[in-house]
């Protein structure tokens, strides 16, 4: 019987129309009638307005100037811009103060690189500072009456400043306070979970332009008169209850996705109630959720522009005040184009870096 006997043959290359350019519009923009019309469609559309856009906001615009006599041309005038930039960043915070709030988001920004850079040292402290000390060192910065610095009234704070301020102290307290909440209507034990859902629905089922309202003209109602909360103070506060009660479901959702095993794993190992949360379901829950988390966060960002209606003026109320001005009437849009690009980089940022994290927790592999 005769044996023949093959040499094994190097794989052939996959077909050019599968892999590269050719592959990747095939699979993305071309793989059905439909999607080739839409992507025909998009493409047209976007082929008669970037060019138009980037004309408008760069070829033509007018960049240098301080007055608008020097908006000549047909485009963009950005000299409104570059002379109120200022009032934008800062509101009516006086102008020789301007160092104490750089400083103060310099610092913040400092503590923040070096606990989000993997390799730096001591991050355990650097995340003590940031949490308990910084926030006494930016209110004596802000606020002033300390160590020499005049006070600054909280009603002067305005601009891009103010807009920070509101989101950050909502995104730090919001936070830890929805997963007490999510934790509470979880609960077994009856007063807890009650609470937890009274306070969760109550919240959820108001406006936030009607908190805001709330905070500020009826909080004082129910208050003993020398009793005289900041109206800042009390705009944080309603905001913190407010998105608490959306972060507190958020949190739940990933407390639901935990299998029943973890639970009963830590129960056989004898671990608390606590430390089965803060160790095993916790860690795992958050990770689920970190979309939703972002989402939120990006929200109250945004959502920080109703605090218009407490007299309050925030980013996006010192630009439409500046309207206003009989000396640069007629460039709302240049206007509002600069706040939709400061909005998008900071919502846009939060949510590269929460990709960034999904793929860095992802441990399901």
């Amino acid at each position: 019987m005769a044996v023949y006997a093959h040499s094994p043959h190097a794989d052939l290359p996959p077909p050019k129309s599968t892999v590269g350019v050719v592959g990747w519009l095939k699979k993305n923009l071309f793989s059905t009638p439909v999607n080739s019309a839409l992507t025909i469609v998009a493409l047209t559309f976007l082929c008669w307005t970037i060019p138009r856009l980037i004309e408008w906001a760069l070829i033509n615009a007018d960049w240098l100037g301080t007055t608008r006599e020097d908006c000549s041309r047909e485009g963009a005038c950005w000299v409104f811009v570059a002379v109120r930039i200022k009032q934008f960043l800062f509101g009516f915070y006086p102008g020789s103060e301007y160092w104490r709030v750089v400083l103060s988001f310099s610092l913040v920004g400092f503590l923040v690189a070096w606990l989000l850079i993997e390799k730096t040292p001591r991050k355990g402290f650097v995340a003590f500072l940031t949490i308990f000390v910084y926030p006494v060192i930016a209110y004596i910065l802000f606020y002033g009456g300390a160590f020499g610095l005049p006070v600054v009234e909280t009603h002067r704070w305005g601009g891009l400043m103010l807009t920070l301020i509101l989101a950050t102290i909502g995104m730090f307290c919001a936070l830890p306070i929805g997963i007490i909440l999510a934790l509470g209507r979880r609960s077994s034990m009856p007063i807890a979970k009650s609470v937890s859902i009274v306070f969760i629905e109550f919240w959820r089922g108001v406006p936030l332009i009607t908190v805001l309202f709330m905070s500020s003209v009826m909080l004082p109602i129910f208050i003993p008169e020398e009793v005289n909360i900041d109206k800042l103070l009390r705009a944080i506060i309603g905001i913190i209850f407010f998105e608490s009660a959306y972060m507190a479901e958020v949190v739940r959702g990933g407390l639901q996705a935990i299998p029943r095993g973890q639970y009963e794993a830590a129960e056989a190992l004898g671990l608390s109630y606590w430390k089965t949360m803060l160790f095993i379901i916790l860690p795992q829950a958050l990770k689920l959720v970190i979309p939703g988390i972002v989402n939120t966060f990006n929200a109250l960002f945004m959502d920080t522009t109703l605090v218009l209606i407490i007299g309050l003026f925030d980013f996006l109320a010192v630009m439409q005040s500046a309207f206003a001005d009989p000396k640069w009437l007629g460039f709302s849009v240049e206007g509002y184009v600069f706040v939709a690009l400061i909005y998008w980089i900071a919502c846009f940022s939060m949510s590269r870096y929460s990709q960034y994290l999904e793929r860095k927790l992802h441990t399901g592999h």
